[in-house]
């Protein structure tokens, strides 16, 4: 009798693999290369406009995916009321900008210019003007040690100091936050000492052209950043002439020291008696762009997410020509409508996800990751509880160093290593499983040049803690970039097959017992 009922548990755990095994490849089956193109020549065609930020194209895109989500049957997120998370984006012009230093009026454009997004209208005046190096307030290295600069006008010089070739702060050959965001840092930081105002010298900018003086008048759509929320000071840029008036013949030596990546001593923060009032006014015009968001619910672990992500905007229209994108990242856009419509068929048919799966297209990526970046600080589902993020972001073509016909069947995987030490087991097993691909992790290399990690918006869930993925075909080279991004180069079986593979990865993510462990370091650095 044991061995009967061994016997009959057997055949039923086999059974219950192959009917799981079944359900999953069912529903991949909704993802077809004839959908994708279907979906694809309407994403990526010239009514779009390329789809940038913040203009007509964008927001038509956007209609689409939200029309396709309701079309399959996607709820939304109750604390949006709709299927679209707005945030703001800002377009500033300016109206005016005067300073005046011991009497004398300077000339915009010549002697000064300023920077719209990180002055706001006001004014300010000081009867004192003191060198404070860098602008650097830091525990491995500070401008303001012993230094008093309150209420009076600070000078900095942008940059920050190296030390063998390297920065000071970071101990590499990379930057730190105080080169970027780097202004809006050092602002706040002035603010913080009690400074009354800023005035700023690049030490490779002698002279304002035309480009420059433009761009201080009216901006580019922006994303509205600030790096801790602290009060900020209005600032401007003098040009070197102006500047050496201002300093006197330190000045020379100074910016020898600043180009050579210098410290600053304290014998160079002497004080003038000097009045300096400035006063800026602009005009804001408030954009909105938007995130659009279907959800299918789970069941027993509905209160966990599984969030599948690409970015839907692209570069627009530039002298007249449509940049398409199809493939960055129209390729991923339709993969998350295909995937979505896949769980949405297997819900209805009886098979709903155990965790609920968060379908979001996001906008803003190619001007600086502004849409992720935005979910990331005003999240609706809690990040703690968000068990993963894969992101798709250019999965329709072949890379251009890939040649032969044994390295076709690929997909670049960035993140298996990182954060989470299940990421690999799962998306490999359901890899070799159903679609054996072959997974190239060579962007996954904390020295990778191209700094893939940082260049998508799987990077605003990882800098959280969230376990990532994130897929790429490694298009940098042949259309990158350009107008002949187009629909007929893709590779409609290849698309289809990784499309299929993120599929099958979701799918067991979203029916496992446990959440993804955390217990990789990130070990990545900062963007």
């Amino acid at each position: 009798m044991k061995k009967v009922l061994l016997f009959i548990c057997l055949v039923a755990v086999v059974n219950s693999s192959f009917a799981q095994t079944d359900v999953s490849a069912k529903y991949a089956a909704v993802i077809t290369g004839s959908s994708l193109k279907k979906h694809l020549s309407i994403i990526a065609g010239a009514e779009m406009e390329g789809r940038e930020t913040g203009t007509e194209g964008q927001r038509k895109a956007a209609a689409y995916i939200e029309a396709q989500y309701k079309a399959f049957g996607l709820q939304s997120v109750a604390s949006l009321k709709g299927y679209q998370q707005f945030y703001p984006l800002y377009q500033d012009s300016l109206k005016s900008a005067d300073l005046t230093v011991a009497g004398k009026k300077a000339e915009y454009g010549k002697d000064f210019i300023t920077q719209l997004n990180t002055n706001e209208t006001g004014k300010f005046k000081g009867n004192k003007i003191i060198v404070a190096g860098y602008g650097i307030d830091d525990e491995k290295y500070s401008d303001y040690t012993g230094l008093n600069v309150k209420g009076k006008i600070v000078i900095i010089f942008l940059g920050e100091p190296k030390k063998d070739g390297k920065f000071f702060l970071s101990g590499t050959g990379r930057s730190s936050a105080w080169t970027f965001p780097g202004i809006p840092k050092k602002l706040e930081t002035a603010a913080a000492k009690g400074a009354a105002g800023v005035l700023i010298i690049n030490p490779t900018q002698e002279t304002f052209n035309e480009r420059a003086v433009t761009s201080g008048k009216k901006t580019n759509v922006y994303y509205p950043r600030t790096t801790t929320g602290a009060k900020s000071l209005n600032h401007a840029q003098l040009s070197h002439a102006f500047a050496k008036n201002l300093i006197g013949n330190n000045f020379d030596t100074l910016i020898k020291i600043v180009r050579a990546g210098g410290t600053i001593d304290r014998q160079w923060s002497t004080e003038n008696k000097t009045k300096v009032a400035f006063r800026f006014e602009k005009y804001r015009t408030v954009i909105n762009a938007s995130n659009v968001v279907g959800i299918v619910e789970g069941t027993d672990k509905k209160d966990e997410y599984v969030f599948v992500t690409a970015h839907y905007d692209h570069l627009g229209m530039r002298n007249g020509l449509i940049y398409y994108g199809a493939d960055d990242d129209g390729s991923g856009t339709v993969a998350v409508i295909q995937m979505a419509e896949a769980f949405q068929k297997a819900a209805n048919e009886g098979n709903r996800p155990r965790r609920t799966i968060v379908f979001m297209t996001v906008s803003g990526e190619e001007k600086g990751l502004w849409g992720s970046e935005y979910y990331s600080d005003h999240p609706f589902y809690s990040l703690d509880k968000t068990t993963v993020n894969l992101n798709i972001d250019m999965i329709g073509r072949v890379d251009t160093e890939r040649t032969s016909a044994d390295t076709l069947n690929y997909v670049y995987v960035i993140g298996h290593d990182k954060i989470s030490s299940d990421l690999p087991v799962i998306n490999e097993g359901a890899n070799n499983k159903y679609t054996k691909l072959v997974f190239d992790y060579k962007f996954d290399d904390p020295n990778d040049q191209n700094r893939i990690f940082f260049r998508s918006d799987h990077y605003n869930f990882a800098k959280k803690g969230v376990p990532i993925l994130f897929f790429y075909d490694g298009m940098l080279k042949s259309d990158y970039h350009k107008p002949t991004d187009t629909v007929d180069k893709i590779n409609w079986d290849l698309f289809e097959k990784r499309a299929r593979m993120i599929f099958h990865t979701a799918w067991e993510m979203a029916n496992r017992d446990e959440m993804l462990k955390r217990d990789t370091p990130l070990n990545m650095g900062t963007r």
